[in-house]
């Protein structure tokens, strides 16, 4: 595994030294969760904490402990059906250029006041769209537009607990974070939110606008405009469709629940348990249908 450009280079003893000295430290806790660790889950928490072994360990424990109160997995559309109403999140049906999943977030749309069902939502839609990405790719892009936005969009409770989650549980998942035509009075929100985000994080995000020759040279560099939707200056005028969405969601909903039922014929050597869900599959490649392979060869 090589690292990532302008990041701390490792040589590969280095790398699987650190990699090993993790193993040991998550003994305890990892039993807790009936599968092994794949390196690249754990490469991915180094890199989170700049390679330090005590404080990636401790990373990963929390989000094993996370994981096994919050249970993610187990979320269903019809748990955040309404939350899904007016397409705030949703995956979209084509990639960057890059080949990485996009989620397309549209915060002015916001319909509902509970914290615990928009979060709820929000780690719904994190699980699907890694469920989904390629084999090849372990990062995503967010299209974030702006359209109906003001400061009455926004919680700083929501907000806090969305950085909190995104970056401790979901480490290194963030490729680009694209902000779409933010209004002049989101800079004095950006101010407050870039304290709970790491540095790595909130360099990862660029703002961009639609009457901005740069900006949308940009766009084009990065995704093909057939596919990309015309409201981030695409040509495609395909939009979110709700009836359309519920179904490929209650699909996928089949695919992780027939998924994570899976005994391997009632042996009970199967893989029932999270062994290749979202953010911690064992090893990190898919078929090509959106849920992981077992095949150790094709690991990273």
């Amino acid at each position: 595994m090589s690292s990532k450009k302008g990041e701390k280079t490792l040589s590969p003893e280095e790398l699987e030294a650190k990699i090993n000295e993790i193993k040991k430290l998550i003994v305890p806790a990892a039993n807790k969760l009936p599968f092994p660790f794949s390196d690249a889950i754990i490469c991915r928490y180094l890199r989170a904490r700049n390679w330090n072994i005590k404080k990636a360990a401790k990373m990963l424990k929390d989000t094993i402990k996370w994981r096994a109160e919050y249970k993610p997995e187990k979320i269903r559309w019809e748990d955040i059906a309404k939350e899904a109403e007016t397409g705030k999140i949703y995956r979209a049906n084509y990639h960057d250029k890059l080949g990485r999943t996009v989620l397309v977030m549209r915060p002015g749309f916001q319909n509902t006041n509970s914290s615990k069902g928009q979060i709820m939502f929000l780690v719904y839609c994190m699980e699907n769209a890694l469920m989904n990405i390629n084999s090849n790719q372990e990062e995503m892009v967010w299209l974030i537009d702006f359209q109906g936005w003001s400061m009455s969009s926004v919680s700083m409770k929501v907000t806090r607990e969305t950085a909190n989650i995104l970056q401790n549980h979901y480490p290194e998942r963030l490729g680009l974070g694209i902000l779409y035509n933010p209004p002049k009075i989101f800079e004095s929100f950006w101010t407050m939110v870039k304290p709970f985000l790491e540095t790595k994080t909130h360099k990862k995000v660029k703002f961009v606008y639609s009457n901005d020759a740069v900006s949308q040279e940009k766009m084009e560099e990065l995704f093909d405009l057939e596919t990309l939707e015309s409201s981030f200056g695409g040509r495609n005028s395909t939009g979110f469709n709700y009836e359309t969405y519920a179904k490929q969601m209650m699909e996928d909903d089949k695919k992780m629940a027939d998924f994570i039922n899976f005994d391997g014929g009632g042996g009970g050597g199967g893989s029932s348990s999270l062994q290749n869900l979202p953010s911690f599959p064992a090893f990190e490649t898919s078929d090509g249908n959106g849920i992981a392979s077992t095949d150790e060869n094709s690991a990273r």
